[in-house]
């Protein structure tokens, strides 16, 4: 790619994702009905998004689980080992994961409403899948040796595993500390589960980080994590709330990266390719 065009393309992003309609675009989004082949009363709409996510795609993929598990952890050690070399092939998986995540958890066969999509969710889990191959191909991550780093980078790595873990009884929704569940657990097929693992990548080489890939991510981990807060521990909390306590991750690690992203000053130039990785990290 013209390495003009890939910083006035750069330039752009950054730009566009710190405006203010730039939010509200993506909260309007939010207001978008599920689609049904099944007319359903609008007064269904709740029931109609539950129903979606009780029968999504993903559940059929059960036997995929491990893989989904087994590559990121490949993926990630390979950052430690050589971060600079490996970074394209880590953004082009998670752009991969996320339009799986649109597809097979935004998209359900039912029986009463027939082919179900909740397009909010479609709509967002793409952008974001989007700014992740986008990032591939401009290399705006720095994931070069880190040198000093600050409380900042280091907190969102424990709780992105807990969330990578999925410490729960898939049957009964119970707290289930079952080791295996680490490779074998669904969430690395999860949005919810896989965004804060990604975020706290991200997050523990910031501020050398694509700034737009930063933003728009934790935007949307955001607003599912409230979603999921509301479900979880408002609607029905006797059931879901050892789930809810599993999306903590994405709640806290999501709105973190987003201050920072937002934190004024911290708008990031975009990454020249012929320049040397010396500048020292600054602590957050």
């Amino acid at each position: 790619m013209n390495e003009e065009r890939r910083v006035r393309i750069q330039e752009s992003l950054e730009r566009i994702t710190r405006r203010w309609w730039f939010v509200l675009a993506i909260i309007l989004v939010q207001f978008i009905p599920p689609y049904a082949s099944q007319r359903y009363d609008p007064a269904e709409t709740a029931t109609v998004v539950q129903t979606i996510l009780s029968r999504a795609v993903v559940s059929s993929w059960e036997s995929w689980y491990p893989l989904f598990k087994i590559i990121p952890i490949i993926l990630i050690i390979g950052l430690i080992v050589r971060g600079e070399k490996n970074s394209r092939i880590f953004s082009i998986y998670a752009g991969l994961t996320y339009l799986l995540f649109a597809f097979l958890q935004s998209i359900a066969v039912t029986e009463k409403y027939g082919l179900g999509v909740i397009i909010c969710n479609f709509l967002m889990f793409f952008f974001v899948a989007v700014l992740w191959f986008w990032e591939a191909a401009a290399g705006e991550n720095d994931f070069s040796p880190p040198g000093k780093r600050s409380l900042g980078n280091y907190w969102a790595l424990l709780p992105a595993f807990f969330a990578f873990w999925g410490p729960i009884n898939p049957k009964t929704m119970a707290p289930d500390f079952n080791p295996v569940y680490i490779l074998t657990s669904g969430a690395g097929l999860a949005f919810c589960m896989m965004t804060p693992v990604y975020l706290a990548v991200l997050l523990f080489f910031y501020p050398q980080v694509n700034m737009a890939l930063l933003r728009v991510t934790a935007l949307t981990g955001l607003i599912i994590a409230l979603y999921n807060m509301l479900v979880n521990f408002v609607f029905l909390p006797e059931v879901l709330w050892w789930n809810g306590v599993l999306h903590l991750p994405l709640l806290f690690i999501s709105l973190y990266a987003l201050i920072l992203a937002y934190r004024k000053g911290e708008e990031r130039q975009p990454f020249s390719k012929d320049r040397k990785h010396t500048d020292n990290v600054e602590s957050v």
